[in-house]
């Protein structure tokens, strides 16, 4: 730790000014240039309409790209040396590290039919990890359950019950299933807010896919006490566990790239950072009081309930004048991402619908400015794709006017003079400055890993560092004109008035892209680019070199996206000891046992087939320990049951038992599932029934809990 102190009460808004000032003039600089040389072309060639269009998205595609160069630049000088000083995590004393945690903290973890092993163990570790530091006393845990999926729930309550007797955890980890998953993820933390919010100072925010050291949990809370005017601190969760090679490339992309990035991110945003929705610490009481979501006006998919919660949260925690915070050099977090370009695309999908809806928010009343910005920028991440898209179909338009025409360049006085370049060289000049933009952030990223002795070691040495850097730099050029055409369809899907489901994003085995999917998928995407090349081969074949790496990608889609998707493909890159990042070369404790936690579950017996797809419920109804645990989390009814609810559900019952699941409509089994009495009159009549009366379904399911008691899914958390 830095021996200066950083005391961010004491942050002058003077330098902070001064730090974004700097930021906005280099990137004016980069920008101001290339407006005018692009200009110059069109000037040579008669000014018309398509090309004013073409000039004002160049224009705004390259501001995109200079402002992120600018944010590489500057965060690569701030890690110069020892770094900004003005950094959170440097407002810690000797003192307050030594000082024992006592501010009630909760960890809540919002699920959505997610991996059953994958959500416990990683608590385990979790759990495990701040009992390592001696500070669990101050701490809480709480999954947050919004499952649909009737196995996935009865999974969750098996494995929690199991996972807190195994830890000793009774009275310190909770489980709570939502009947109604009113607003998503917010919602979900909007109700456990109201239901226990008033007894804790704080909560850290963790998904699905969420590890963090107790090390790092605990300094969060430290930095939360020692600085009272803090509202949330986000961390920088470093991508982990990827078996796929995308997988593999965007964790090895993220952990060598993503520091200097980091670092220009806070270097101008100071103390009005952004919430990313997990791996961050909120102080509860400003949370609950200030950042209620608003409900937007209309309907979806631009009205109605807001998706993407995060920026908005922390803009109305800064509007009530707290801080927000990112923590960029705090060790210990951790997060995964989807296996393939599909399941990529369906998280997007989700994302940009959730960064449109800002737009009612960007000119919202009492925000400030740097939040304002937050909020467009995450819009713009989105709109860059059918920006890019309308660029690249203006200029194949002006290419065939042009070549159509036979026009050549007008000796007219032109900016280019001064220049003393031709028209092709002023061309290529653009070209490769836009290029150089693009990829000189990775070069600095690369010269600041060869500031820091032995890190290059983290990600294999320097040959396997340059040579995936390449490598990744390829790969990802071609998936950019299919990632391009996904966000510009899921637009045109949005301002359509087509809504979004929230569905749960796989992960694991269940990653891989099947054959059909991807064709089905990528289909477009190929054919566009076929009739495209075609189109630019018949314009110009210098225009159809111009657009190759656009087209090859598109081309390629579905055996590129099929690749990179693949467990198989993954597994060799890795036993190759290609795209290695320092968490895989020198793993975490807690990453290492999370590793044989899983790997453990994966070969544990799974279920017979024909009764995998309602294990859960068979489990439900059958066992006995299982059944007495679901029936002590439902609600009690404050009243008997009513004549028209037997009416309902003494039917539905009859027809389980006699006819087996596949009698019945999903909505119709997770319905019996949330009914006390229905529940336990199940668990009664079938171990009660002769067996003549029950179906070949539930016969085979009483042979095999015969065989395997106690259940399966309590067997996993050893």
């Amino acid at each position: 730790m830095s021996v200066h102190r950083f005391d961010p009460a004491r942050l002058d808004g003077t330098r902070v000014t001064q730090r974004r000032i700097l930021v906005a003039s280099l990137t004016l600089l980069l920008v101001g240039p290339a407006v005018l040389l692009m200009a110059d072309l069109h000037w040579r060639t008669g000014m018309d309409n398509w090309k004013i269009l073409h000039l004002v998205l160049f224009a705004i595609l390259f501001a995109l790209v200079a402002f992120g160069a600018v944010q590489a630049v500057v965060g690569f000088c701030c890690r110069m040396g020892r770094g900004d000083p003005n950094r959170i995590l440097n407002s810690l004393t000797p003192e307050d590290e030594a000082r024992p945690v006592d501010a009630p903290t909760a960890i809540v973890m919002p699920i959505f039919n997610e991996d059953t092993s994958r959500i416990m163990e990683g608590l385990r570790v979790i759990y495990r990890s701040l009992e390592a530091t001696g500070q669990l006393d101050a701490f809480d845990f709480f999954i947050l359950s919004d499952t649909t999926n009737p196995n996935r729930w009865i999974e969750e309550e098996s494995a929690w019950v199991a996972l807190t007797r195994q830890l000793g955890a009774r009275g310190r980890m909770f489980y709570r299933k939502r009947r109604v998953n009113l607003n998503k993820k917010a919602g979900n933390l909007a109700d456990f807010c109201r239901r226990w919010g008033k007894r804790y100072r704080y909560m850290v925010v963790l998904d699905a896919d969420s590890i963090m050291t107790g090390d790092a949990i605990v300094k969060m809370v430290r930095l939360m006490e020692r600085n009272p005017g803090a509202g949330l601190i986000q961390t920088v969760p470093r991508l982990v566990n990827g078996e796929t090679v995308f997988a593999r490339l965007q964790q090895f992309a993220s952990r060598l790239y993503g520091p200097i990035f980091a670092a220009g991110l806070n270097y101008w945003q100071q103390g009005e950072g952004n919430y990313w929705g997990h791996n961050a610490i909120i102080r509860v009481a400003p949370f609950i009081e200030h950042c209620s979501l608003p409900e937007l006006p209309g309907v979806e998919p631009f009205g109605g309930r807001i998706l993407s919660h995060d920026y908005v949260e922390a803009a109305l925690m800064r509007r009530a004048g707290w801080s927000v915070w990112l923590a960029v050099d705090l060790e210990g977090s951790y997060e995964e991402c989807p296996g393939n370009l599909i399941d990529f695309a369906k998280r997007d999908r989700r994302w940009l619908q959730g960064n449109l809806q800002h737009t009612w928010l960007v000119t919202a009343r009492g925000l400030h400015a740097a939040n304002r910005l937050h909020l467009a920028l995450g819009i713009l991440a989105y709109l860059a794709s059918p920006l890019w898209c309308a660029f690249l179909v203006v200029s194949s338009i002006i290419a065939w006017r042009y070549a159509a025409t036979g026009l050549s360049p007008l000796p007219v006085d032109s900016f280019a003079r001064y220049l003393r370049l031709g028209f092709h060289a002023q061309a290529l000049l653009l070209l490769f400055g836009t290029l150089g933009l693009l990829f000189f952030p990775k070069v600095l990223a690369l010269i600041d890993l060869s500031r820091r002795p032995g890190a290059a070691a983290g990600f294999g040495g320097w040959t396997r560092v340059i040579s995936g850097a390449i490598t990744e730099t390829a790969i990802f050029t071609l998936l950019a004109p299919v990632l391009m055409l996904f966000h510009t369809k899921f637009i045109l899907l949005t301002l359509a008035g087509r809504g979004v489901a929230w569905v749960a994003q796989r992960r694991g085995a269940d990653g891989d892209p099947e054959w059909r999917e991807a064709i089905l998928t990528h289909a477009g995407h190929t054919l566009t680019g076929l009739g495209w090349g075609a189109l630019a081969l018949w314009i110009n074949p210098a225009f159809a070199a111009w657009l190759a790496p656009i087209l090859l990608g598109l081309v390629t889609s579905i055996p590129l996206s099929l690749v990179t998707g693949q467990m198989a493909a993954g597994a060799f890159v890795k036993r190759m000891k290609f795209f290695l990042t320092p968490e895989e070369t020198s793993p975490p404790p807690e990453l290492m046992r999370l590793s044989r936690n899983l790997e453990a579950c994966r070969r544990h017996t799974p279920p017979l087939p024909e009764l995998a797809p309602d294990y859960g419920l068979m489990q439900a109804v059958l066992d006995p320990y299982v059944n007495a645990v679901h029936l002590a989390l439902l609600r009690e009814r404050d009243h008997a049951p009513d004549a028209a609810s037997e009416e309902r559900f003494a039917p539905l019952r009859e027809r389980l038992l006699r006819e087996g699941p596949s009698a019945l409509a999903p909505r119709d089994k997770l319905a019996l599932l949330l009914d006390a009495d229905s529940m336990a009159a199940l668990h009664r009549d079938l171990w009660s029934l002769p067996a003549e009366r029950l179906s070949t379904w539930w016969r085979t399911a009483i042979r095999a809990y015969n065989v395997l008691a106690p259940a399966p899914q309590t067997a996993l958390y050893r």
